[in-house]
């Protein structure tokens, strides 16, 4: 079926992201916060250009606006991964080639992207990207899939994760691939992975496919990663994901408590929730403190309380050093009480910086993939 080229590009306005706190913690000091913030100071910035000019053209004012959220975006990417980073959204679409059938790059803006990628083979088009990336930037996304939908030669895939999170990456990593597994055996040809600017989460999914299923170990696959392309994937969250399948995941209960009754909230941000959002504690009128229990899986998670809106380290419990950003945090190691040894030496082996998988380790990733 001939799918219509170019197609006209919209714009639907500008996207607020808020409902987070500010975050005082690692790699993450106020990612969330700062999108509203700067977002307001957009709008701000924007209008005054507006009153300066004696002619507005639309299309003009729409490039203003992708380029100050590009600046806000790439501020706030470089502030929470902790590595400098640029993303244009006014530029277009960019990716690589990591290999000849698997390309990394940033969000599809418009159906027309998608006959861009049919160009140059591509017969699966896997996105990553949460409802609220796209929000941000303004990308219909239903256009795109719709679009794709009535080509017969490519499938526009969806796995969600979370931006900026490396345990949320941790987490979906497994399912997300297992996604992408089938899609490329399916449909073969050439794999486009995306997320909004293809730096973190999308180049993440590409090393764990190629390290769990192409064969590669996982820094050579870095390694050709970076030479193709700038970007920053979490490679501990690979790491600990690749472990999570061949151990299974065990949890353990952790529990944190904020002592008083002198305030009237206690929360609790990072941890494995994300420091753009937080959970409330209970309070326990019996012992006087405020609660919260929560089953981790094996790792390190820093936090931080947020009581009555100020965030706060508790002495009580374990504190870290001063990070770069000058902030100090609570943390908690979590460690599987009941692991036998053989779990315990393979999460050590896989944990290694130049850790490969065994011909045995493949197989069972793979029947995890298509199970």
């Amino acid at each position: 079926m001939n799918c219509l080229q170019n197609l006209p590009r919209s714009f639907t306005g500008l996207s607020l992201q808020g409902g987070g706190l500010k975050s005082r913690g690692k790699n993450h000091p106020s990612v969330i916060i700062n999108f509203v913030e700067n977002s307001i100071s957009l709008r701000q910035r924007i209008t005054m250009k507006a009153i300066s000019r004696p002619v507005t053209n639309t299309e003009t004012d729409d490039a203003e606006v992708d380029e100050e959220k590009s600046e806000i975006y790439s501020n706030n990417m470089t502030e929470a991964m902790g590595a400098s980073l640029t993303y244009r959204h006014e530029l277009g679409m960019n990716y690589n080639f990591i290999t000849p059938d698997l390309i990394v790059g940033s969000c599809l803006q418009t159906p027309a992207d998608v006959d861009k990628l049919r160009k140059i083979g591509v017969k699966t088009i896997f996105c990553v990207q949460q409802n609220s990336d796209l929000e941000y930037f303004s990308v219909d996304i239903t256009a795109i899939q719709e679009y794709a939908n009535q080509c017969d030669d490519i499938q526009h895939v969806r796995a969600e994760i979370r931006d900026f999170d490396a345990f949320d990456l941790r987490m979906r990593l497994p399912d997300v691939v297992s996604v992408l597994y089938k899609a490329v055996k399916a449909n073969g040809g050439v794999t486009y992975i995306h997320c909004t600017a293809g730096l973190g989460r999308a180049p993440a999914v590409a090393l764990a496919y190629m390290y769990w299923v192409q064969g590669y170990k996982l820094s050579e696959a870095h390694s050709l990663l970076l030479s193709k392309r700038t970007c920053c994937p979490k490679l501990d969250a690979i790491r600990s994901a690749t472990a999570d399948i061949l151990t299974g995941l065990e949890k353990n209960l952790v529990r944190l408590t904020w002592p008083g009754g002198n305030c009237s909230s206690v929360a609790i941000a990072g941890l494995d929730i994300g420091w753009g959002q937080s959970k409330p504690l209970t309070f326990d009128d019996k012992q006087g403190l405020w609660v919260l229990e929560r089953e981790l899986p094996e790792g390190h998670y820093e936090y931080k309380y947020v009581v009555d809106g100020e965030w706060k380290c508790n002495s009580s419990e374990l504190v870290t050093q001063m990070n770069k950003d000058g902030h100090v945090n609570n943390y908690v190691q979590v460690s599987s009480k009941d692991v036998n040894i053989d779990s315990k030496e393979l999460r050590e082996r896989l944990s290694a910086e130049d850790a490969d998988l065994t011909a045995e380790d493949r197989l069972a990733i793979k029947a995890f993939l298509e199970a």
